[in-house]
Formats: C-alpha cells, structure tokens, sequence
C-alpha cells in the first residue's frame, strides 16, 4: 500500500501536510504551522501523528512544535541548520540523510534559497516532495538568505525530479504566483490553462496543491529563467539563466 497524504489550510494562508503509513500507522506532519487544524485533521482520518518533519526555522512552520510534541509524544525531525530555532527536536539532518515514517522512506536534500537551513523531503518510492518554502505552485518562495545562485541551484535540483512527482508546498499562494507568471510568460498556453484552473480551484474551495515537477517545468516562471521568452520580458536576452531568475524574482517582490 503506498503513502496517504491529507493536504489542509492552516493560519491564513499555510497548508498543512499529513503523510500516513497504512502498514505501520505511523503519521507524519510536515511543518506545524498551527496546532488546531493538525489536531482536527488527524482525528478526521483516524490517523495519530508520531513524526513532524520541519522543513524550516521559520514561525509559522514551527510554532505548534512543542505544542503538539507535548499532545501527542510524536518525534520531531529539523534541520540540523536549525538548532536554535527548534531546541525540542529530537533528530537533525542534512542533505543525504534518510527518514523513516513506519516504512516510508524520505532522502533529505538540501533546498537552500528561501533561507539557509531549509531542507526538502524526497520520498522516491512515492514520488513525493515536500518542498517548503523552496519551490510553490506556479511560484518559489522570497529569498531572505544567501544568493541567487544557490537558490537557481536548488531550483534546477528539484525540476530535474521526474516530471510525475507530486509536490506539496507550505503555503497557498498559487493565485498571485498565477498572476506574476502571467505577467512574466503571457504567450504560455499551458500555463493560461493553469492558471484558469487556480480561479476554478479557488472558487470550489480548494488549491492547485499538489502540483507535479512537470506541470511546474511548463508554467512556472523561476523554473523556466533558461527559456528565451522569460530573458526578454526582463530585458536579460542572451544574459545566463541565473540573472534572469534574480531579475524575475526581484520583479515578483516588487510585484
């Protein structure tokens, strides 16, 4: 039986992420931007939590930790770059290191950009990502440490994923990133039909969570900073990829 994943709003605009082990019954959130919708999410499922995997130092992906520690007695998994800001794990990790959910396997990578500790989980047998704050629906997250290139880096690491796997990101902003990308990428036709499906979503009450790397490599902007079309709205032709991710990303904060 493969993994069982429950997506959810949680804070404002946050989504909640369950992954479920039917073997074991073990349960894992990843981040835990909010105590009360975890709870309820799980008692909806009939699924107990015995993991929170942490992506980032961030407070509104850590701050139900120790709360939900305390409740539930579940493990706390962070990166080990994050040692001050999430004192109540019980297991850091770094890029290789592999995780355990009853007998789901994650492999820890790496995904720095959005900010230096941040790691993605990668469950290759599920063909799964839990991507964080690195890469969203249609959008990446705000660089707040370190460099451009490390973050194209971690982009271009992650678009080079199977086209299948499912990506669950930490916030649902998937309307604005639309908006943004068509600003950027006017003549794509498969991200116009992406981004009628945000509206459609939208109004039916739900997100465009989770994406796949391939709906991604086709309509998402900072995926696509090699392709000519995205060098020209910003005035880069000819410039390398990663000028042209730094102009695009520069202009989305602006935006």
């Amino acid at each position: 039986m493969s993994a069982q994943i429950h997506a959810f709003l949680c804070l404002q605009d946050n989504i909640g992420v369950l992954i479920h082990d039917p073997k074991t019954g073990e349960c894992a959130a990843i981040d835990a931007p909010e105590e009360g919708p975890i709870l309820a999410a799980l008692a909806e499922r009939g699924w107990r939590l015995t993991d929170i995997l942490v992506t980032h130092r961030h407070s509104d992906h850590v701050q139900a930790v120790e709360g939900l520690k305390r409740r539930t007695g579940c493990r706390v998994v962070a990166p080990a770059k994050a040692r001050e800001a999430v004192p109540g794990a019980d297991l850091w990790v770094g890029e290789g290191d592999g995780v355990l959910v009853g007998t789901l396997q994650a492999q820890v990578l790496e995904t720095p950009g959005h900010c230096a500790d941040h790691v993605s989980y990668w469950f290759d047998e599920n063909r799964v990502l839990f991507a964080g704050d690195t890469l969203f629906t249609l959008g990446c997250g705000r660089m707040f440490e370190g460099t451009y290139a490390d973050f194209w880096r971690t982009l271009q690491r992650l678009a080079a994923l199977p086209d299948e796997t499912s990506v669950y990101c930490g916030h649902d902003y998937t309307l604005s990133n639309a908006r943004f990308a068509l600003a950027a990428d006017p003549d794509n036709a498969a991200l116009k039909d992406r981004a009628g499906q945000a509206e459609q979503a939208k109004a039916e009450g739900r997100f465009l969570v989770p994406t796949t790397i391939g709906a991604e490599r086709m309509t998402n902007p900072f995926l696509r900073a090699g392709e000519p079309a995205l060098a020209k709205t910003v005035h880069k032709e000819g410039a390398a990829p990663v000028e042209v991710f730094q102009a695009l990303r520069e202009w989305k904060n602006r935006f």
